[in-house]
């Protein structure tokens, strides 16, 4: 068997084509029903955000996948072929694990380190498994993923600063305020970074929200969304005092606030600090006032250089979390070695427990004068001698199983301990079982497949 991802993301579609590839939550049971029944697709989850669009699958041969898959996202989604192959990439086996482990711990992701994309692969993978799409393999390989997430943020420090201009702003905020409840905010202008940057500062506690601009309308819109004040740009001036943090965005051509201005505010707040954000080109606010006693001000230039710096340092972080992702890599490959292992242990157990149970029926007619609990102390005894007997063998097939000459020490295993009929006598039972359930010509192609990717083949990352 193979695992696969089939996906589009930020870096291979535009938002137009992206779009067209969202699946609402309550489409997701029968969108997994549907990609469940592809043919040769034996287990399978969706990962649908607002920047990526990935399908993982386990098939059972690679033969013309590429084709089922296409023909799954062209009738589920309604978008001819055509339109979107061009955008899609392809990871097999260890590149599709390797994508995974990155996707989860957030490398993968337009904003380095973002712990969003984590929650979301986990409600992805709950999804799947409670509509019963998932099986063996993925619910070892997303269990780990997300345990490798968790991980890579908490053991690095990876998502600890800010690389957004207005992530920026709310930590420089914090430096000065520690903390922003009971805090008053003003905006002059009512532009989307301005708003982006009042949507964190009002999340981490702010009080209150005054919003000012040069048509009152447009401030009536944006204070509506906040709960807040509007107020004209003049209005706006005669309340400086009443203000702890000014968010500036305009399009003004010349300075909206002088000096001057500020300075006649300041005497009327008795010391209290004033942190202000000029994030206009060109700039709203006089420099000057950077001189003024206990006002903290920051231009956009202020706030790239700190969003830069802590990038570098993620990436510097994001370098631990690829070695932790090779390790975990090797880690699901070894467990995937020993899962063939697992029939030949358990013939060997029922092995030992049959001769067990013929034993002590033996044993028990010959002394029938034996009680019940001298019976079950006897049976208890035995039991044990038969597990460990068996102990050491499974340890050390188990071990020999992940080697490189796994499958030749397997043959020997089930050769010394004579297991070849039990198995042949599993696989039967197992086959038998696979053909009663196809209850249709895709669920009983399953079983047998053929075809290539053909020329389904991986953007260019």
């Amino acid at each position: 068997m193979h695992i696969v991802v089939v996906g589009l993301n930020y870096r291979t579609a535009p938002v137009e084509v992206r779009e067209r590839f969202a699946i609402a939550d309550e489409d997701l049971p029968q969108a997994l029903r549907q990609l469940r029944e592809t043919k040769s697709v034996l287990e399978g989850t969706i990962v649908a955000t607002c920047n990526r669009t990935e399908i993982y699958v386990v098939l059972d041969r690679l033969h013309m996948c590429g084709h089922f898959i296409r023909t799954f996202m062209e009738q589920w989604f309604g978008i001819p072929r055509q339109e979107f192959t061009q955008h899609l990439y392809i990871y097999e086996d260890e590149q599709a694990i390797s994508h995974l482990f990155r996707v989860a711990c957030g490398l993968d992701s337009m904003v380095l380190g973002e712990t969003q994309i984590l929650g979301q692969v986990k409600r992805s993978f709950q999804w799947a498994q409670e509509n019963k799409a998932t099986g063996t393999w993925f619910n070892m390989l997303f269990k780990q993923a997300v345990t490798l997430g968790k991980r890579a943020h908490s053991e690095t420090m990876i998502g600890e600063s800010a690389v957004s201009i207005s992530y920026a702003a709310v930590e420089l905020g914090k430096r000065i305020f520690g903390a922003f409840h009971n805090k008053v905010i003003m905006i002059l202008g009512a532009g989307k970074m301005s708003e982006l940057t009042v949507k964190h500062l009002y999340a981490n506690g702010a009080a209150e929200v005054i919003v000012a601009n040069r048509t009152l309308g447009r401030a009536q819109e944006l204070a509506h969304k906040f709960n807040g004040t509007p107020c004209t740009i003049e209005q706006a001036m005669d309340r400086l005092h009443q203000v702890d943090i000014l968010i500036s965005s305009t399009g003004a051509q010349g300075y909206v606030l002088s000096a001057d201005t500020l300075a006649q505010s300041m005497k009327l707040r008795k010391s209290r600090p004033l942190f202000m954000i000029d994030i206009a080109v060109p700039r709203d606010i006089d420099p000057a006032i950077g001189d003024i006693s206990n006002v903290f001000l920051y231009d956009i230039d202020d706030l790239e250089g700190i969003v830069e710096s802590n990038m570098e340092m993620r990436r510097a972080e994001s370098i631990k979390i690829e070695r932790m992702i090779r390790e975990e890599v090797e880690s699901f490959n070894q467990w995937l070695k020993t899962l063939g292992v697992r029939p030949a242990i358990r013939a060997l157990q029922e092995r030992g427990a049959d001769i067990h149970a013929e034993t002590l029926e033996s044993l028990f007619n010959k002394l029938p004068e034996l009680d019940e609990r001298q019976r079950k102390v006897i049976s208890r005894l035995t039991k044990s001698i038969v597990n460990q007997m068996n102990h050491e063998p499974i340890h050390r097939i188990k071990e020999m199983a992940a080697e490189k000459d796994g499958a030749e020490a397997l043959d020997l295993f089930t050769r010394i301990f004579a297991l070849e009929d039990q198995l042949e006598d599993a696989a039967d039972q197992v086959n038998q079982s696979e053909v009663s359930k196809a209850q249709s010509p895709v669920q009983a192609n399953k079983l047998g497949l053929e075809g290539s990717f053909g020329s389904f083949a991986p953007a260019t990352l």
